[in-house]
């Protein structure tokens, strides 16, 4: 081990190592029980036949799993009409370009400056390979999809109190902590502790697979050499020539990378988890090209600028009253057999709705995350130019929280938008009790601790918070395993001649798969309904 961490490890440390190591798995089987890390259970398109003649539904909501609903009943049958509060279709599926204004609660409006060809995806922004459905969408609607790297090895860990604030390589920290992990346990297993576990072939084999893993030397050492630069980068790279050998780098002390906490970003999932794990993909162009292909289907029958302020029925139908955001006016109202709401429950729950005891209670029950997201133009890529990050997230642990860099246009120079913050939760609302310029100005102050180009190379910036944001107040729906157990099956449930969809209503909250699978779960339910009677 390098001189600087030669102090004993305790047991916490040992503890916090391993416990690190198997926390992505850990995690994800916590994740699984609470409803956040399930595959898609997608089948393949939904096949419904049979609908009565003139059989309506009234669609609340232009999201996707408004749009899904509209494009299945409608090439079913049905005779479909969709209200929607936007000015567009895709509700959280959505992309800021230069040009694009939005107002936030409190009635402060942003305008998006970015050049053209630039854009931030302020809401869903990956699809994961596992989320067939939402793929299965993209191939019938002609969206194109472009990789999406999750993790880039080349990109910062960043701790404001360790390392003396300068951020270190994901491959650096990834690398040590798999080092000296790996020979923690050559000692335990050179020292006979797990002699009642494993037979002495066992062990053999084991001790090999560490050195392996952890690149060790033949004493089963982490040590500076070839083998560790291997994977965690060299001082100097192996080149060509007289001058082309590679001097290796050196670990970083096990006592600082303990303290520094960078270990949390793999440890908790943060680039391992399952929704996380390649491949990933993005619509070429920005996330709303689904949302612009589902428009080209069903476009036709979206109403835009509709606040929905009542929702009645009956044993005739369903009443719908809403506003024209626009052009203002007495209420107006809309009519249908059936209603498929998609409103988000932090709105829905705020509208006179005449549903059971039973439904009202689970429209109520569920709050919403909040979450800010900031994008940042600069005048050229200084961080494929000067830092060769192509891709990928950086993390840190202050309230930024990460850094994302483009997928699209990698290495062809000009300007770019970075991801300049994406922050949960408490931090979430610090962000928006600034203003939007200040927002920015903040994102700035932080993320030139990381990159100092920031300084030289910014031109302009926008920030979203989603919870101020009105047509959802917030990102996505906070379900807890007592709440879920509580209240699902109700929210799910058909009750009279209303039901509801989105990925609130799915075991994949937050992901657009949650939203489509819910969709194609109503609709089908709905239609078996219709059809029996």
């Amino acid at each position: 081990m390098p001189e600087n961490s030669s102090a004993s490890v305790t047991r916490r440390d040992l503890l916090s190592l391993i416990g690190a190591t198997a926390g992505g798995t850990a995690l994800y089987m916590a994740m699984t029980e609470l409803g956040f890390a399930r595959d898609s259970d997608y089948a393949g398109p939904i096949k419904l036949s049979g609908a009565p003649k003139g059989a309506s539904v009234l669609i609340l909501g232009a999201g996707v799993a408004g749009l899904v609903a509209a494009l299945e009943l409608s090439q079913a049958g049905y005779s479909v009409q969709v209200l929607e509060y936007n000015n567009r279709v895709g509700g959280r599926n959505w992309t800021l370009r230069g040009g694009d204004r939005f107002t936030e609660l409190g009635g402060l409006t942003q305008e998006c400056k970015f050049d053209a060809d630039l854009y931030l995806n302020p809401g869903p922004w990956r699809i994961p390979y596992h989320h067939r459905a939402l793929l299965d969408y993209c191939g019938r609607l002609g969206v194109a999809l472009e990789p999406f790297v999750q993790v880039n090895y080349n990109a910062m860990l960043h701790a404001k109190d360790s390392f003396g604030g300068k951020p270190r390589r994901y491959r650096e920290v990834i690398a040590d902590f798999n080092g000296y992990v790996a020979e923690l346990l050559s000692k335990a297993v050179n020292q006979h502790q797990l002699d009642k576990a494993i037979t002495k072939q066992d062990t053999e084999i084991l001790l090999e697979a560490l050195t392996a893993w952890g690149a060790l030397d033949k004493d089963h050492r982490y040590v500076t050499g070839l083998d560790s630069s291997n994977r965690r980068g060299f001082k100097k790279d192996p080149g060509g020539g007289l001058d082309a050998f590679p001097v290796p780098s050196e670990p970083m002390g096990l006592s600082e990378l303990l303290n520094s906490r960078l270990w949390q970003v793999f440890a908790a999932g943060m680039v391992n988890r399952y929704e996380f794990q390649t491949s990933l993909f993005q619509p070429v162009g920005g996330m709303d090209m689904i949302s612009k292909g589902f428009n080209k289907e069903v476009g036709k029958f979206v109403r835009l600028n509709s606040k929905v302020t009542s929702i009645h029925q009956d044993q005739s139908g369903v009443t719908v009253t809403y506003e024209d955001t626009v052009q203002g006016g007495p209420a107006q109202t809309a009519h249908a057999d059936w209603c498929l709401c998609t409103i988000p429950l932090s709105v829905l729950s705020q509208i006179d709705i005449q549903v059971g005891p039973k439904m009202k209670a689970a429209i109520d029950a569920v709050p919403y995350e909040a979450s800010t997201k900031i994008g940042l133009q600069f005048k050229r890529k200084f961080w494929e130019e000067d830092e060769a990050i192509f891709g990928g997230i950086s993390f840190s642990d202050l309230p930024i929280q990460v850094i994302g860099y483009p997928q699209h246009g990698v290495a062809s120079g000009g300007k770019g938008v970075l991801l300049g913050a994406y922050a949960f939760g408490p931090s979430a609302f610090e962000w928006t009790a600034l203003s939007p310029e200040d927002r920015v100005k903040k994102a700035l102050e932080y993320g030139r601790q990381i990159h100092p180009q920031y300084d030289t190379e910014f031109e302009n910036g926008i920030a979203v918070g989603w919870h101020r944001v009105p047509w959802t107040l917030g990102c996505a729906g906070a379900w807890t395993d007592e709440t879920r157990e509580k209240h699902y099956k109700n929210l799910c449930a058909i009750d009279g001649r209303i039901l509801l969809a989105g990925e609130h209503a799915s075991y994949l909250p937050a992901w657009q798969e949650g939203a489509v699978l819910s969709s194609l779960d109503a609709i089908k339910r709905l239609h078996q309904r219709v059809v029996t009677g």
